[in-house]
């Protein structure tokens, strides 16, 4: 299993991105979590590859878009838009391979705590809660345990 963050280049430079949260704990060099700067024109291979070939799916809601829906356990490689909603949204739209994607519905067990952002999508998690609930999901409760921890301390001293 693998989770893709596919990251907006303004995020990755931003104290509040919880991307590199999840990054720091269950990435580097053959970790679970592997960040991918989002290009519009240039498309990442591997990524693309993985949509086209099924073996991928999206986290970003049916309501905004058209397509598949898959659950958590159907799928073992994932995609989460590491930005803002808005930048998601672009992301999403100025990139056709994404589209092709099915889209991951997750049952989150609560609603996001993450207070540091306005204008946020209501009900929306942000990526790092995004993480925890697939790990959840794939009940892998030890690792999601160990990013909630520190999702919580970046919560509190932010």
């Amino acid at each position: 299993m693998k989770i893709f963050l596919l990251t907006h280049e303004r995020e990755l430079d931003r104290r509040t991105n919880t991307g590199s949260l999840a990054l720091s704990v269950a990435g580097g060099a053959n970790g679970l979590v592997q960040r991918i700067v989002w290009s519009r024109t240039s498309p990442d291979p591997v990524l693309a590859k993985m949509v086209e070939s099924g073996a991928a799916g999206l986290l970003y809601p049916l309501s905004e878009a058209e397509g598949r829906e898959i659950e958590v356990a159907e799928c073992d490689n994932f995609i989460l838009l590491d930005a803002t909603w808005q930048e998601a949204r672009k992301m999403f739209n100025r990139s056709p391979y994404l589209k092709a994607a099915p889209r991951v519905n997750l049952r989150p067990e609560q609603g996001s705590s993450y207070r540091l952002r306005r204008n946020q999508k209501s009900g929306g998690l942000c990526t790092a809660e995004c993480v925890i609930e697939i790990l959840r999901a794939k009940e892998d409760r030890i690792l999601a345990g160990k990013i909630e921890e520190a999702f919580l301390k970046f919560n509190i001293q932010m």
